[in-house]
């Protein structure tokens, strides 16, 4: 019988080489290899490439979603505060887990992504634009589409921790603070 971390094992390969080689560029053998395990281990836990995509999408994206749940949105908060103190945890979970925000990022318009993909991420997305049309009814947030407004921030965000992560920036306390304010100067009514 196989070890009880083998899926983990599997997944983390996995995790690894979609985001570096994308979903097209890994194969079965590749994770195989890259995780200590036989190919016919894999199918143990996975019945094909596209099962595995889409349950390490749901994990990572669950991840990120809850962790941004967690956040304490009073009603007693403006929306600036509301808007720093989600987008400061963005940047705690991309600090802590860069590889799921890579492969978040990198698979969240897959082909492959099946219909339990899909609701998870329509899901954690009407989260993120009900913050945005509260801000638009409370005339703070530009009147532009919650998607468009949401690619700004996210854009932006995901770009900066890529090049971060590939050592291009520097990542110091003053460039995160100064994207907050970017990314909200971006999306308010001036």
């Amino acid at each position: 019988m196989a070890s009880p971390n083998k899926r983990e094992d599997i997944l983390s390969a996995a995790l690894i080489l979609f985001s570096e080689r994308g979903y097209d560029g890994t194969t079965i053998p590749m994770i195989a290899e890259r995780a200590n395990v036989g190919a016919g281990t894999i199918y143990r836990y996975f019945e094909n490439k596209e099962y595995m995509v889409n349950i390490l999408f749901q994990e990572c994206l669950l991840d990120f979603s809850e962790s941004m749940k967690k956040v304490d949105l009073t009603a007693t908060m403006n929306l600036k505060e509301k808007f720093y103190l989600l987008f400061n945890q963005m940047i705690t979970f991309a600090k802590a887990k860069p590889e799921q925000l890579n492969f978040f990022d990198t698979h969240c318009t897959g082909y492959y992504l099946d219909d339990k993909s899909k609701k998870l991420l329509g899901e954690y997305l009407d989260f993120l634009t009900s913050f945005i049309e509260e801000g638009k009814k409370s005339g703070v947030i530009q009147d532009l589409p919650s998607d468009a407004l949401i690619s700004i921030i996210y854009g932006a965000f995901s770009h900066l921790f890529k090049l971060i992560h590939a050592g291009l920036i520097e990542e110091s306390p003053h460039l995160l603070e100064s994207l907050v304010d970017c990314c909200w100067n971006a999306i308010k009514i001036h």
